[in-house]
This record gives structure tokens, sequence and C-alpha cells, in this order.
């Protein structure tokens, strides 16, 4: 099997695992506390990276490093990726959060001039535009259709961004499987941490639903649900895993499209699990921030025709 054909099964079987993780945490939201889910997730992701993905890679090898602040500050910023994205699904539809997330590109772009000092022509510059013209029509701000929490999955492109120029200063030197550690490291940290804080439920009587998801006390799940917890921490180990591969195995402009599987995945889960039918004006929105993230990623990979490993994406 060639490269090309490899990196794009690779791709899209993480993007169906990632896809099916944020339906999963979805529907959970409505009983659970996030930091719980985050932290058994967390929890089956480090076992499987230890147990499974590691003796095939560098083994033990993993955990060793001489950057390890980097690794922190990665880990901190896909955790709150992580966080403020999963608190904008439990307070509006999956799709609609889902393509607010999609402006990532667009902000690592404009990351990539301010903190790596990179160029940017006019043509990427008039992308960035319309994806951002494509966020406003979706957010709708001063109407009634407003959400404040539409400004979640915002915020969770805007650390991915952060992910992302961080992975670009230090994936020459440390392995995905080394950073993909130590990611669910500080996942298990924050879990705990948040958990002995808020785990008691004592900030749990909230209205909103993105914070009673957030402070509500910890539960002992309920046998039903086990299948649904192992599912999202298997999955989004294997699915970050595999991620890394497509993009080692095949070019990053074959490869990258093949994440955008997941808006139209988006729109068909919303409407078959959670009857979420979006609007002529969500769609409107989704059009343009898919053309502009296209173009982005089509036209960067032309700026550098050498494929740079991505990072883990939730």
């Amino acid at each position: 099997m060639s490269g090309a054909k490899l990196g794009a099964i690779c791709a899209a079987v993480s993007v169906l695992f990632f896809s099916i993780n944020d339906v999963a945490i979805k529907f959970l939201s409505g009983g659970y506390a996030l930091h719980q889910v985050v932290l058994i997730r967390s929890v089956i992701g480090l076992l499987i990276i230890v147990t499974v993905i590691a003796p095939f890679t560098s083994g033990w090898a993993i955990a060793r490093t001489k950057r390890l602040k980097m690794h922190l500050l990665r880990g901190l910023c896909v955790v709150f990726a992580n966080m403020t994205f999963f608190l904008g699904l439990a307070a509006m539809p999956l799709a609609d959060a889902v393509a607010i997330f999609f402006v990532s590109p667009l902000v690592i772009t404009l990351f990539s001039v301010v903190f790596l000092g990179e160029v940017v022509g006019p043509r990427r510059w008039a992308a960035i535009a319309v994806g951002l013209i494509g966020v406003l029509v979706m957010m709708r701000p001063g109407t009634a259709a407003f959400q404040v929490a539409s400004l979640l999955p915002l915020a969770a492109a805007v650390c991915y961004a952060g992910l992302h120029i961080l992975t670009r200063r230090i994936g020459g030197t440390e392995s995905a499987a080394t950073m993909a550690f130590y990611i669910q490291v500080v996942f298990l940290f924050v879990g705990v941490s948040f958990g002995l804080i808020a785990g008691d439920g004592r900030f749990g009587d909230q209205t909103d639903l993105s914070l009673a998801f957030l402070f509500r006390a910890w539960s002992w799940p309920a046998v039903a649900d086990y299948p649904i917890f192992l599912l999202i921490g298997a999955g989004t180990a294997v699915a970050g895993y595999l991620i890394s591969q497509a993009y080692r195995v095949a070019e990053a402009s074959y490869v990258a499209p093949f994440e955008y599987l997941a808006l139209p995945m988006a729109v068909v889960w919303g409407i078959v699990v959670f009857d979420e039918f979006p609007d002529l004006w969500d769609f409107v929105g989704m059009g343009l921030i898919l053309g502009a993230g296209l173009f982005m990623v089509w036209r960067e990979a032309r700026a550098k025709p050498v494929a740079l490993q991505r990072p883990l994406r939730r």
C-alpha cells in the first residue's frame, strides 16, 4: 500500500474516532462533570499509550525529554482547547461547535505571523477574513440567535493554534509518542486537581448548561455508560496515534483535507443522535469556514512542502 493511501486511511479513521468522541462527550454532558469525564478518558488513553503504542515505538523512552517545560505548556494548551470545546458542546449544536472550531487553521496562520515571524500574502489574509466572516455568520452576535456558549469553541480554536505553534518549536526533536504521552499526563493532573477543588459539587448549582457540566459533582458512572467511557478513552488514544501516522507517511497537503470530514460527520451525528437541524445561515457559515480553512491548508502546503507533524486534535 502506498504512503498516500495509508495516510488517507489513517486520517479518515482518526477523524471518525474523534467525531464519535465528540458525540459521546456531548451525550455524557448531562449526567457527569467534565473534569471527571476528562480524567477517566485520560487514564484509559494513557494506559493504551503505555501498553499498546509504546512497545511498538520507543518503549519507556517516550517519557524521556529535554523539553519538559514545553511539553507541559503544550499539554495545558490542549487541555484548555479540549475543555472549552466540550463545554461548548454541552450548550450548542454539535455541528455548530465543530464548524467554529475549524477556524483554527486561520488562527494558526495569524499566530505564525506574530510568534514565528512568518510572512503571509494577500490571498491568505483574504482567506482569514472570509473564515472570520463565516464565524460571525454562525455566531450572529447582536441577534437573538447569539449564544455566549459559541465563544467556547472559538476559544478552543485559539488554544489549539497555540498548541500547533509549540509543536512547530519542538516537533523536530520530540517524537509523536512522547508528545502524546505528556498530553495525557497533563490531562491527568488537571482532572485530579479540578476534582479535588470542585468534585464534591460545591459549585454545582448552575443553570447554564456549560457551567453545570463544568462544576457538577462527581458520581460513580452507571454500568450502561462503561462502554462509552471506554470508547472515548481508547478512541482518542488511537485517533491521536493514527493522525500522527497519517502525517508521517503522507504529504500534509494530501492528508489535511481529510480532517475536514469531521464537519459533515458532525452534521449527520447532530441530526441522527440529537435531532439538531442546521439552518440556512449555519450552512452558509460552515461553507465559508470550510472553504477558507481548506484554502489555508493548501497555501501552507505549497509554501512549506516538507510536512510538519500535526498535534493531537482532541
